[in-house]
Parts: structure tokens; C-alpha cells; sequence
């Protein structure tokens, strides 16, 4: 869905290592979101000036990693799909009443630390689908984001997860909204969708076997373990800049809004 937004794409395609890295760029992203939504004001304010800054570093012909624009359009696509799956997963049929609505409004702040003010984004729920609605219908797929799609679906990097990719790409599919999907390209016959409801059917059955304990670990513990690997990466960084091996400049401590 992000790619789908060709600036988006051309921003991942000239200045992304997904490619390279696939598994550090995915925790980046949830390090990122687990200090923004868990941790303190200041731990949230640090990760973001990190990023902040590296994304002054991300532009070129048509987008800019700062551009309050693509910043929304990147949560929201977030926003979107956390949506999808509670109400169509984990509580099929309706969920707590009132619940998407304040997650929609306390999930807004992703866009706000990174430079998108609240003034600037969807105020309510309901505004924020017809944002979505308008926005998917006016998106043309490019054949950038053709290509950097592929290589997310199929990541040279992981093939040793051959099977896990397979369901990764068959649910990846079936959660896009069908415009994109048609415009990607992507297969979807009647067994890839049966093996989709499967599939998702199985999520929705383990999700309620599986105890809350498990579902849900302590707080503390998961903002713990991301700034850890913050920490981590930025020694990294600069062990490679005292080598003389300046790290490229799309590798924050977290992610970026044009990382998918």
C-alpha cells in the first residue's frame, strides 16, 4: 500500500537497503513503533529527532522524507491495516465499541513526531476512511513500485524462509485493497483466495487459543528490547564512520516513512 504512492516508491527505490537488509529494516520498523507507542516523552522524542534527521537526507524529484503528505499517507497505511485485521480478524463481527476510534486517534501520533501536526491528518475516524477511500482510488501503481514490491515479496536475502515467504506473499495480497492489487499484478485465483480465508481463518482461531500473557508481553520489557537495538545500531554506525566506512544515509535507528 505505501508503494503505491509513487513518491513513496521512488523515495524506497533510490535510498533504501531493504533490499540487503530485510530483517534489520522490519525491526527497524517495529523498534520505531514500540518506542513511539510505549515508550516515554523522552525516549519518543530522541527516536524521533533521529529520524527526523535522516530524513532531511532523503529526497529527490517529487518527494522529500519529510513531506508531511507522505508521512500521513505512510501511518495511514499503518492505521488502515491494524484496522483490517481487529475488525475482520481478531474480532470478526464487531469489536469493543469506541475502540477503533480512539486507537485511530491515538495511532495519529506516529505521523505527528515524525513532522505531520494532528491540524494536518484525518481528525476522526470517519474522516480518516474517506481519506483512504480517496486516496487508494486516485493512487496509480508505477512500474518503480512494481519493482521494489517484487523484492519485497521475494527478499534474495531470506530464502532460506522459502515457505514462510509463500503465506507472507499469499496474505499480503489478499489484505491489499483490490485497485492495487489489480494494478500490481498480483495473482489472485479462486485457490489462492480459498488458501487465503484459510489462512487467516487459522490466525483468527490461534489468536483466541493463545492466552492474553502471551498475546500481550509487558510493556517495558518489548520498549526495553527496541532501544536496545537502537542503541546497537547507532554504535554501528559509528564504528563504521570511525573505519572510514560512512554508513549510507537511509540507515536511522528506526524507520523511515518510506520504508515498507
Amino acid at each position: 500500500m505505501q508503494l503505491a504512492h509513487p513518491a513513496v516508491a521512488r523515495g524506497v527505490a533510490e535510498h533504501s537497503d531493504f533490499a540487503d537488509r530485510p530483517l534489520a529494516r522490519l525491526f527497524g520498523t517495529l523498534d520505531f513503533l514500540l518506542v513511539t507507542t510505549f515508550g516515554t516523552p523522552d525516549e519518543v522524542a530522541r527516536i524521533a529527532a533521529k529520524v527526523r534527521g535522516v530524513h532531511g537526507t532523503v529526497r529527490g524529484d517529487g518527494y522529500s522524507g519529510n513531506d508531511p503528505d507522505l508521512q500521513l499517507w505512510v501511518n495511514a497505511t499503518l492505521i488502515d491495516s491494524a484496522l483490517h485485521i481487529y475488525e475482520h480478524l481478531m474480532r470478526p463481527g464487531g469489536g469493543e465499541p469506541g475502540l477503533a476510534e480512539e486507537y485511530y486517534r491515538q495511532a495519529r501520533i506516529v505521523a505527528e513526531v515524525l513532522g505531520c501536526p494532528l491540524d494536518a491528518q484525518p481528525p476522526d475516524l470517519a474522516s480518516f476512511r474517506a481519506y483512504m477511500a480517496e486516496t487508494v482510488a486516485s493512487l496509480e501503481v508505477t512500474d518503480t513500485a512494481r519493482e521494489v514490491a517484487a523484492a519485497v515479496l521475494h527478499p534474495r536475502k531470506l530464502r532460506a524462509l522459502a515457505p514462510a515467504l509463500a503465506v507472507f506473499r499469499l496474505v499480503t495480497t489478499a489484505l491489499l485493497p483490490e485497485p492495487l492489487r489489480d494494478q500490481y499484478g498480483l495473482p489472485w485465483t479462486r485457490d489462492r483466495r480459498r488458501a487465503a480465508r484459510l489462512v487467516l481463518g487459522g490466525a483468527t482461531v490461534l489468536h483466541r487459543l493463545t492466552p492474553a500473557f502471551l498475546r500481550r508481553p509487558p510493556r517495558p520489557l518489548l520498549v526495553r528490547l527496541a532501544r536496545h537495538r537502537v542503541d546497537r545500531t547507532l554504535q554501528s554506525r559509528r564504528d563504521r564512520r570511525r573505519r572510514g566506512r560512512p554508513s549510507p544515509p537511509d540507515q536511522p535507528p528506526s524507520d523511515q516513512p518510506t520504508e515498507v
